[in-house]
């Protein structure tokens, strides 16, 4: 497998290092490709558990010099999560974006320890047909613009997945896969996504009920048959509390997570766009990510006049973009995320939801910053509005229409 001719001599890669298929091989490829180079692995927590297990031992037995494990979960909720939650971003109506999100933060953390180690280049895993390479040497390019970056899946010769199995069995690499159970699949504290194998097809139906397909819930036929209800409290568009429970930001994920797992909530289906201009299909698991993203839009309703609700409307699927394109060091991402902070502002209070089979069922809101005036609003008698105020109203707002009709009888009477 030839390399194309480096820019400069390289010594030492730092690899993006997941322990899945693709930088399991790598760590060999590296080195076999690079003059034996030194290989450093470094890997972003972001709460994707178990999968961290035995991450060093299988790093060090491969080739590299050293495993970072950077713990990034909490920030990774705080910073990067709930600020996208606010901003009511989702990508195509139904993605969580919950690979997206995480890689800028990865990425931000591998190209600083590139720059204190000295490296000559920082290599990832992801393909050239995916939209994480661009999320990722977008992030690499604000930190550290002038490091060189090596992409094998671009360059070597390996062609599919099971070539990359190929590859780590004759080079004595264990794996957790098998050809059959092959989904590529991504997994954080937020969301475990599921591409490949029969769902390459749209024509297929997930196999949601087969034992071991979904890993953060079941499906909503094996959910409970009785509701289960929960409060979330919000300050200032943060979630900081579960029935009442103060939590920190990742208890609070945790918490939902086991709840709407538990509930068949968060299963998205669906065939998006991607960046490089293909469709893909893939399966999303984000149980506790749907019950917040429902209950901050719920409290928004009555905390939020309608303008700044409409706009907020717009920046959200704008900002979904920004995201899922992996621009979120820019100053358009930041100068959005100011605006969305500023509305803000007033959305505090509780939101009380019913999750039941996979559904998410209101069951009241409440905020000292309500904007909903119960005494306005009744259909009952009222001293505080004039209904024949409206007359007026109606007259001058349906003034175009009428203008344009009397004018187009006019035209057609000739």
């Amino acid at each position: 497998m030839n390399k194309p001719a480096a820019k400069k001599e390289i010594k030492k890669v730092v690899l993006a290092y997941s322990g899945g298929l693709d930088t399991s091989i790598i760590i060999p490829w590296l080195k076999e490709n690079y003059n034996n180079c030194e290989v450093i692995a470094v890997s972003g927590d972001v709460g994707q558990a178990s999968e961290l297990e035995g991450l060093e031992e299988k790093a060090l037995k491969t080739g590299a010099s050293k495993l970072y494990i950077e713990h990034l979960t909490e920030e990774f909720i705080t910073d990067y999560v709930f600020p996208t939650v606010q901003a009511g971003a989702i990508y195509e109506n139904r993605y969580m974006l919950g690979t997206s999100f995480a890689r800028p933060i990865i990425a931000k953390r591998i190209a600083e320890i590139a720059i204190a180690e000295g490296a000559d280049a920082i290599c990832h895993g992801c393909t050239g047909k995916g939209n994480d390479q661009v999320r990722f040497e977008l992030a690499i390019k604000a930190f550290a613009p002038d490091m060189e970056i090596i992409a094998p899946w671009r360059i070597w010769d390996l062609k599919s997945r099971d070539e990359e199995i190929e590859y780590a069995e004759a080079h004595n690499i264990p794996l957790k896969i098998n050809r059959e159970t092959n989904y590529s699949k991504d997994k954080n504290i937020w969301h475990l996504s599921h591409e490949g194998l029969d769902l390459e097809d749209p024509a297929n139906e997930p196999q949601y009920e087969k034992e071991g397909f979904l890993e953060m819930g079941v499906s909503p036929i094996q959910a409970p048959d009785k509701p289960t209800y929960v409060t979330l409290h919000f300050e200032q568009g943060v979630p900081t509390a579960i029935d009442g429970k103060e939590m920190g930001a990742v208890e609070l994920v945790e918490t939902l997570n086991k709840l709407g797992g538990e509930n068949g909530i968060g299963l998205a289906d669906l065939v998006e766009n991607r960046l490089v201009g293909m469709k893909s299909r893939g399966v999303y698991e984000t149980p506790g990510g749907a019950i917040l993203y429902h209950a901050h839009e719920v409290l928004e309703t009555i905390t939020i006049d309608k303008e700044t609700a409409r706009m907020k409307q717009y920046i959200g699927i704008k900002f979904a973009d920004i995201v899922y394109n992996g621009q979120w060091y820019t100053p358009l991402r930041e100068a959005l995320s100011a605006f969305v902070t500023e509305t803000q502002k007033t959305v505090t209070g509780d939101v009380k939801l019913k999750l039941y089979k996979g559904n998410i069922i209101n069951a009241g809101v409440t905020s000292p910053y309500t904007l909903y005036d119960e005494e306005v609003a009744t259909f009952d008698a009222d001293e505080v509005y004039d209904q024949t105020d409206s007359a007026g109203f109606i007259n001058l707002f349906g003034l175009p229409i009428k203008v344009k009709a009397k004018l187009d009888q006019k035209r057609n009477n000739k």
